[in-house]
């Protein structure tokens, strides 16, 4: 038995949107995009160890971290500002299109991140810029964890067509 086939079209994924697109004129200053929380394990120091190839002793070696007076071991600066990635959130899906690009960062580390710490990230826009015919979004980037301890501070700052 022959099963009549029905053609069919390419999706087009800029239709495939999860929210109503925005402009740069429609964001307002203030405007909160929390990320999810995450609890860390000793399965993303693991993981973020290998893509990076950061080896160093306060990551791995329990030990050497509770010599230097920490509790447990360190977690990697650069895992830890990894979870103010605004793809985690809702951001780049208001943008949509317009989104060009991830244009800086910057970030001060405050406290220790330790295996179980539960870290709360969140975005916020802070500026505003237009220019002819894009516009930059600053945006605070914190990170607070269970125990409601900021553990960075810092900012992204995003290129988006007008």
């Amino acid at each position: 038995m022959q099963r009549s086939v029905t053609p069919v079209s390419p999706v087009d994924p800029l239709s495939h949107q999860l929210l109503p697109i925005r402009r740069f004129s429609e964001l307002s200053l203030g405007e909160i995009f929390p990320l999810p929380s995450r609890t860390v394990t000793h399965a993303h120091f693991s993981a973020f160890q290998a893509l990076t190839g950061d080896n160093h002793p306060i990551h791995y070696d329990r030990g050497y971290c509770q010599a230097l007076g920490h509790p447990d071991l360190l977690a990697h600066g650069l895992h830890v500002l990894s979870m103010t990635a605004a793809g985690a959130g809702l951001f780049p899906h208001v943008v949509g299109p317009h989104l060009i690009g991830f244009v800086e960062v910057q970030a001060k580390f405050l406290r220790g991140v330790f295996p179980d710490d539960t870290l709360y990230p969140k975005l916020e826009i802070t500026a505003l810029t237009p220019q002819r015919t894009t516009g930059l979004v600053t945006m605070a980037a914190t990170i607070d964890n269970q125990r409601g301890e900021r553990v960075l501070e810092g900012s992204h700052t995003y290129l988006v067509r007008l």
